[in-house]
């Protein structure tokens, strides 16, 4: 392509990306063959216009394929961004393209982000084996990979959390906004690795209430004295769960076993003042999560009411941990 009709091209793309962007290669190959599972565009440079080419689901025959893939190596293939919740729950299928999608907008990376992990780790929750937790942890990395590259993006995530409970959305919830406050308490102060470690610690911390009965997790009364006993168990649930997939790391104990100690000793299960710095962020995490999403026996609490609680209870609470999200609470700027 000649420079100048590359500079026209350039120009035409940027004035139209606010309603269309174009299709990679990798995504376009890991669409159906013969059926789009959404609208298909393309550029008629001449005129610059963007032109319907393919409705979603029009079976296509070789050459239509073809036809399109070339359109797609030319960079003349598009979809519109009013497709986004149809092209987001495809992406979160296959959830390292959007390590490979330049036209994604960080706001509707997040969308993709939260459907694709809610859903892992509901399938988790439901069936906590090596097989599926495999799966999780394959689009976790794929997470930590995005957030490490610019951990700022992770501000677009934390506004995405989700407003009703259940056990994966409040275990997607803490995750985002554990790992938002890992990067506050501690910038830089870490390696990958670590990184890694700290977020799966974060999204799973709160795995041992999936072996506690949903009736119990879903009750919208008062829990009986035995129904609190059991609940009062998970933390051992999970720190059994977790030595039993492998996840033997320090991180993982600290997040699963300290998130419902207090730092006066009030908390459960052994009663600990001493706690370790994650597992005290990750107490303010699960604590700030539970309070703001509506739960099956409790209204969603508004930001700033459960924050200043928190910020209240500096006996109970991490007040390195809690100065962070406060701030970002009162003046909107995470």
């Amino acid at each position: 392509m000649c420079a100048t009709k590359a500079k026209l091209k350039s120009g035409i793309v940027d004035n139209l990306d606010e309603e269309y962007y174009q299709i990679s290669p990798e995504i376009l190959d890991s669409f159906p063959k013969f059926r789009p599972p959404l609208n298909l565009y393309r550029l008629k440079e001449d005129t610059a216009q963007i032109l319907l080419y393919k409705k979603q689901d029009e079976r296509m025959d070789k050459e239509a394929q073809e036809q399109v893939a070339q359109m797609c190596a030319e960079g003349n293939l598009f979809v519109a961004r009013t497709d986004h919740p149809i092209y987001s729950k495809h992406i979160a299928k296959q959830l390292d393209l959007v390590l490979v999608d330049e036209h994604l907008k960080e706001s509707e990376i997040a969308e993709i982000f939260t459907y694709a992990l809610t859903d892992r780790i509901d399938e988790f929750f439901e069936q906590p084996v090596t097989l599926v937790f495999t799966k999780l942890y394959n689009d976790m990395m794929v997470l930590t990979e995005y957030l490490w590259n610019d951990k700022n993006r992770a501000k677009a995530l934390v506004r995405r959390l989700h407003k009703e409970h259940t056990l994966a959305r409040h275990s997607y919830n803490c995750g985002v906004l554990g790992l938002w406050l890992f990067n506050k308490m501690f910038p830089g102060g870490f390696n990958r690795r670590v990184y890694d470690k700290t977020a799966l610690a974060l999204f799973l911390h709160d795995m041992g209430m999936s072996k506690i009965p949903a009736f119990i997790r879903d009750k919208t009364k008062p829990l009986t004295a035995d129904e609190r006993t059991k609940v009062h168990l998970h933390p051992l649930l999970g720190s059994k769960l977790a030595l039993k997939l492998g996840l033997k790391f320090d991180e993982m104990q600290q997040a699963i076993m300290e998130h419902h100690e207090r730092l006066d000793g009030s908390g459960y299960p052994a009663k600990a003042k001493q706690m370790s710095p994650l597992g005290a962020m990750t107490a303010v995490v699960d604590s700030y999560c539970a309070m703001t999403t509506t739960r099956p026996y409790a209204p969603a609490k508004e930001p700033r009411e459960a924050v200043g609680e928190l910020n209240d209870q500096k006996a109970r609470y991490s007040e390195k941990a809690v100065a962070p999200l406060f701030k970002a609470v009162l003046t909107g700027e995470w």
